[in-house]
């Protein structure tokens, strides 16, 4: 493990706080070739972090945060966009207090269903400094005025960590959720980041119907990698769910299950990195899908060198291309994210030299050829982890980016609208 891999392992399972290092503020505009940046003016104020971005029905672009600041307690607070209209009303609070938990690398997820309703995810402390923390599930049915919430997804209440969800819609009015589940592990190995020799993290996954009654457990995955990010999109055969595996070898490379009929497939590996590590990178992968065609963008230091890597699946997800290179080298971040239309796939991710950080983004083809375009975004005053995991949704007009810069030791949302 390289020390970057190794610094960013120890920040993310520790709840990390913000650091900064103060840069010139990015310009409003950048790019070249068909599509340029700008600036997209965000609501939520200073201390905000950790967002999330997805597009709802009405041509809405929901955005959430979790606003920190010290001396006050964490609020998960969202808003909602439209190109014409702009932003519908002021920031909204989800969930507010001490218990709910402000981490960089694990952040609470925004869903919207068919029927209307929005669904939020988060995490929260366990009581009585049990050492654990629980995934909490809420469901709105008025826009976000009011929620209606569980206070775990997990089913047990073992002092351990359950985080790393993913969210997405199950038919028109329920909602799916996968999540890194550590109640095989030993409690205080697992506290501690260290994998317990008697279990390892789980990958599991539930349903929860519009009034929030929850389905069954079942076990995607007994034996995943500890803390990094899982993915869910929407193929033609029904949700595909990406994450970083983790093998008896500590082989951890990314893989993929579809559910199909109530069940999920058997893990397959997108590709055999055969990157071999023994501790959590925190570097899960980023999926998007169109009908059968999935594409999936993760990090790997296999052979020794930082690589961001991107493939296909023209079959839901049942097999991948050989992955292209997006970058590598010594500056590559990668934390991705990754959205695909109907003509291209986009994809955006980090880089840190001695001069900064900087956003990167790219568009490639569907049959991911050749880069179509690749711009620097913004050149960031963060570093390390306290830039977090930037966020992209597409829609007919172009591509939504957000992303959490730091100044003078606070924390900022800033965003972008890539448009032609």
């Amino acid at each position: 493990m390289n020390t970057r891999t190794a610094f960013a392992f120890a920040l993310a399972c520790s709840l990390p706080l913000l650091a900064a290092c103060k840069r010139e503020a990015p310009p409003a505009s950048s790019g070249s070739g068909d599509y340029a940046a700008q600036t997209w003016v965000l609501p939520a104020e200073a201390g905000s972090m950790a967002p999330d971005l997805v597009l709802a029905p009405g041509e809405r672009v929901l955005l959430s945060w979790i606003n920190r600041r010290e001396g006050r307690r964490n609020a998960l607070q969202f808003a909602s966009y439209t190109e014409q209209a702009g932003w519908q009303s002021q920031p909204r609070t989800i969930a507010v207090g001490n218990s709910l938990i402000a981490n960089a690398a694990d952040t609470p997820h925004l869903l919207a269903t068919p029927d209307g309703a929005l669904w939020a995810q988060w995490l929260q402390r366990q009581p009585d400094d049990a050492g654990g923390y629980d995934l909490v599930l809420a469901r709105s049915r008025d826009g976000g005025m009011a929620w209606t919430q569980i206070t775990r997804v997990n089913d047990d209440a073992q002092p351990v960590e359950h985080g790393f969800a993913a969210l997405w819609a199950d038919g028109a009015d329920a909602a799916g959720i996968a999540w890194l589940d550590g109640r095989a592990q030993d409690a205080a190995e697992a506290h501690a980041g260290h994998q317990s020799s008697t279990g390892a993290m789980q990958l599991r996954s539930n349903r929860f119907d519009m009034s929030l009654n929850r389905g069954a457990d079942a076990v995607v995955d007994a034996r995943s990698c500890d803390c990094c990010q899982t993915a869910v999109a929407l193929t033609a055969r029904g949700p595909l769910l990406a994450y970083r595996d983790r093998g008896d070898d500590e082989i951890r490379d990314i893989a993929v299950s579809r559910l199909e009929n109530g069940a999920w497939t058997a893990p397959k590996a997108v590709h055999a990195d055969g990157w071999k590590i023994d501790a959590c990178p925190v570097a899960g992968p980023a999926l998007a899908a169109s009908g059968d065609t999935a594409v999936v963008a993760w990090y790997s230091e296999a052979g020794g060198t930082p690589t961001l890597r991107l493939a296909r699946s023209p079959n839901s997800g049942e097999r991948f291309f050989a992955p292209v290179t997006l970058d590598a080298g010594a500056a590559v971040l990668g934390r991705a994210a990754v959205a695909i239309d109907a003509q291209q796939v986009w994809v955006a991710w980090l880089r840190e030299d001695t001069q900064g950080q900087a956003l990167m983004l790219a568009r490639y083809p569907l049959d991911l050829s050749k880069p179509l375009q690749k711009i620097e975004v913004a050149k960031l005053g963060a570093r390390g982890l306290a830039s977090g995991y930037p966020k992209l949704a597409v829609d007919a007009g172009g591509a939504w980016l957000v992303w959490t810069d730091v100044a003078k030791g606070v924390a900022h949302l800033k965003g972008a609208r890539i448009a032609r």
